[in-house]
């Protein structure tokens, strides 16, 4: 567990991918790419998820201290119910939230995050949204 102001920090921190191959998030996606801060002190993880079946449903997600979800972008997802009932439906954000982790859950603000319908500039919102410098090159599958 994090204290908020740690996981605010760690979101904050300017973050890199180790390898700069292309990115390609074909149906049934399930990768993960390493990244780095700056300073090397801190290590993450970006996850990116596909369906193999609805193939608009996609999750974006950081990682910090290996486990810990930082940040999740659910694109075209179930409903998600957060801690006090309250349903969210649709494309949502999830932020970590210090004694309740990733659990909270909140409608994504169209001025950060563009187009949900391309994955191409979901990806790139996504990076900018928790600091994730020169992201490498990305290919959109034809599926």
């Amino acid at each position: 567990m994090l204290t908020q102001a740690e996981a605010n920090t760690l979101i904050a921190m300017k973050k890199t991918f180790v390898n700069t191959s292309t990115i390609t998030i074909t149906p049934g996606s399930d990768e993960t790419y390493d990244l780095i801060e700056d300073n090397g002190r801190e290590q993450f993880m970006l996850d990116i998820w596909r369906g193999t079946i609805r193939l608009s449903k996609v999750k974006y997600q950081t990682r910090g201290r290996k486990t810990i979800v930082l940040v999740r972008l659910d694109i075209d997802g179930a409903p998600h119910t957060n801690p006090d009932g309250k349903k969210i439906a649709g494309t949502h954000l999830h932020l970590y939230q210090e004694g309740y982790e990733d659990k909270w859950a909140s409608p994504i603000d169209p001025k950060k995050f563009k187009d949900t319908t391309s994955i191409g500039q979901c990806l790139e919102d996504f990076c900018k949204y928790c600091n994730i410098r020169d992201i490498p090159s990305f290919q959109e599958a034809l599926l």
